[in-house]
């Protein structure tokens, strides 16, 4: 009984807390405020999933954020209800700090994380391995209206709604490239850099998998923002 109670009443306060939060009553930084736009520039932490979370079904609050997220977006329209994999609130992004080897579709949820990753993980990494930037992501596409692993049967892929993004390289500011199915199982600059790359990507992305996962994962990092949390 005692322990009950003291359940009612930890729940009481976290609601209390919660709701003068939202009210003003309590005052927090924008970061720790669950309520206040995700902003791109500050460090993932805590809240950056349940943040991404409330862009889904907000396009208006989706733009707001990606305002100041350095992406060059085309905001595209919802396909019809009855399509095989329907997309709403979804994006083209067609680059922005960092060049793609081509403009892929995204979710909102998708943009913004790749956004968070490119300013909080991949630029770090590069700098700390080779001391200069990423210049160019190299991707292998984003949604595909398939089921996983483009099996007959099964659950969908997070690619059917844009969920997901698969990369496959990098290039230096200096013209390098580093290639997941090349340098991964190197043991030099490359290969730490891509682990690096790998590991920062998990603050940002839901589910991160490389060739450590899969063999079906030995050319690409699969990064996104669906239900279940990965990294590996």
């Amino acid at each position: 009984m005692r322990a009950g109670r003291l359940l009612l009443l930890f729940s009481l306060l976290v609601a209390a807390g919660l709701v003068s939060v939202w009210r003003g009553w309590l005052p927090l930084s924008a970061a720790w405020n669950p309520w206040a736009p995700l902003q791109v520039r500050e460090p993932p932490n805590l809240l950056t999933r349940f943040k991404l979370m409330r862009l889904r079904a907000d396009p208006q609050l989706c733009d707001q954020v990606l305002r100041d997220s350095g992406l060059r977006v085309a905001r595209q329209q919802d396909s019809r209800p009855d399509a095989d994999c329907p997309l709403r609130n979804v994006l083209r992004v067609q680059g922005g700090d960092i060049a793609l080897s081509s403009s892929f579709l995204a979710s909102c949820p998708l943009a913004v994380a790749f956004a968070l990753y490119q300013y909080h993980a991949l630029q770090p990494a590069a700098q700390a391995v080779y001391g200069q930037r990423i210049s160019r992501i190299e991707h292998l596409g984003s949604f595909a209206c398939r089921n996983m692993y483009s099996r007959e049967n099964g659950f969908r892929s997070q690619h059917a709604t844009a969920d997901a993004l698969d990369i496959s390289g990098f290039r230096l500011a200096d013209g390098r490239h580093i290639s997941v199915l090349k340098d991964w199982p190197g043991e030099g600059a490359d290969a730490r850099f891509l682990r690096l790359a790998r590991d920062g990507a998990c603050d940002a992305f839901n589910v991160v998998l490389s060739p450590d996962y899969n063999a079906a994962h030995r050319n690409h990092f699969h990064l996104d923002v669906g239900p279940w949390w990965i990294c590996r």
